[in-house]
């Protein structure tokens, strides 16, 4: 079989009879970029068995499946369907939330047919402003919804939370004094004063961050229903097949545009937002904020984090697959931009912060320019950067870019960016 092969340029030197890069130590981490090296990204627009991608057909029919098997297989593992007996319960309704500006809804997602098993607690506020079915952001958050905002309302999670000193968590339980602890990530009033609505509910409602976590979480309780063994699939895979249960309830509620559902992520819940919008089409954009390795950054480009210690640090967010390629990530049969690549035609933001050079900027920048080839089958406008914009000079039309001055955060600037992209795309007015 023939192997096709992008070539990219990281210097003026030209690629040919250089040798690839060869990353053979989990503590070898680089921040030179003089020490990048050369490498060879698979072909976006081949398949594996050779034949040329020239047409949106094509990509949909052969491509796009073909490369959905290859980071499942590799990667992320497999991600089952939705779930027999699932179903939904509002518990609690205030149309008179945020001062009279919102709609606050409390929902469980429950997974089986039974209101005692599986379940996810989704907080959702909906602007009053609004008339008719609204455009919503959806996402998981890392604390509980009740670290969203600091309304007494909220409901504070009951389930298994990380330490955190700063916070006052500890014995892994959340209290009273963490209400609105992350609220600087969500800005939820200025998400509503936009016209959106905002979705959110607890990663750890699906499996606890830890490597134990899959004993308690989807993975183990739900093996069974969904006819998938824990180890077929990881941590990482069970957060993105949450965002998609969530996706099943917006359909159901008639104040949700479902047709204009936006999924964000921050982080890990970056990189699991990436993989449940190549999976599930029914999100109309897709937005990775500072994902990363094993997210939005390319594998095979050594800057920052690297698969070795993803592996080695969080062994139970990926496939056990992904590990084989540890010391060699120039063997995976496929890299970030292909999974960039399968949220296409649907609009695509990442983003990036100047201080989070652990989640290599650049190479997150690299990855959305080189997904661009399969939104060009579907006749969509891209631009093309020979070089990184500037800091806070985002960059993109139906691929959007940006490089915030700051750390690893999700702040108010990412989204006002996120909220005026949503305005260009959705063709929201307010």
């Amino acid at each position: 079989m023939k192997k096709s092969v992008v070539y990219f340029f990281l210097s003026a030197l030209t690629l040919a009879n250089l040798p690839l890069l060869n990353v053979n130590a989990q503590e070898n981490f680089n921040y030179d970029e003089a020490k990048v090296g050369t490498y060879l990204l698979p072909s976006l627009l081949q398949t594996p068995d050779g034949k040329k991608i020239t047409s949106s057909t094509q990509w949909n029919n052969l491509q796009r499946p073909a490369l959905l098997k290859l980071f499942a297989d590799n990667v992320y593992g497999r991600l089952p369907g939705k779930p027999r007996g699932l179903h939904f319960k509002v518990n609690l309704e205030d149309k008179a939330a945020l001062g009279g500006k919102a709609i606050l809804k409390q929902i469980t997602i429950y997974f089986t047919p039974a209101d005692t098993g599986a379940s996810m607690d989704v907080l959702l506020y909906l602007p009053k402003q609004v008339k008719g079915p609204v455009p919503v952001f959806a996402g998981l958050n890392f604390k509980g919804n009740h670290t969203v905002h600091t309304d007494p309302q909220i409901k504070i999670t009951k389930r298994w939370v990380a330490d955190d000193k700063n916070a006052g968590i500890t014995g892994n339980r959340a209290n009273e004094n963490t209400r609105g602890l992350q609220a600087s990530r969500w800005v939820v009033e200025e998400i509503i004063a936009r016209g959106y609505g905002l979705a959110t509910a607890y990663y750890g409602d699906l499996e606890p961050d830890h490597p134990e976590g899959w004993q308690t979480g989807i993975r183990s309780q739900l093996s069974k229903s969904l006819q998938i063994q824990p180890n077929e699939w990881g941590a990482i895979g069970a957060w993105a097949w949450g965002m998609s249960r969530m996706m099943d309830y917006f359909e159901t509620d008639p104040a949700i545009n479902a047709k204009k559902v936006a999924l964000q992520g921050h982080s890990r819940i970056g990189k699991a937002a990436l993989w449940a919008g190549a999976n599930d089409t029914r999100f109309a954009m897709v937005i990775s904020n500072e994902s990363g390795e094993g997210g939005a950054a390319l594998a095979r480009r050594w800057y920052g984090e690297t698969v070795a210690r993803l592996n080695s640090a969080f062994p139970h967010w990926f496939s056990p697959n992904y590990k084989k390629f540890n010391d060699k990530p120039n063997e995976l049969p496929v890299d970030q931009h292909q999974l960039l690549a399968l949220i296409a035609p649907r609009p695509l933001y990442v983003a990036s912060a100047q201080e989070d050079q652990w989640s290599d900027p650049k190479g997150e920048f690299l990855s959305a320019q080189a997904a661009l080839p399969a939104y060009q089958l579907f006749a969509k406008k891209v631009i093309h950067q020979n070089e990184m914009p500037g800091l806070n000079q985002p960059v993109g039309e139906t691929v959007r870019y940006h490089n915030r001055s700051g750390k690893h955060d999700v702040t108010l600037y990412d989204w006002q960016q996120y909220l005026d992209f949503a305005d260009k795309h959705f063709g929201n007015k307010q």
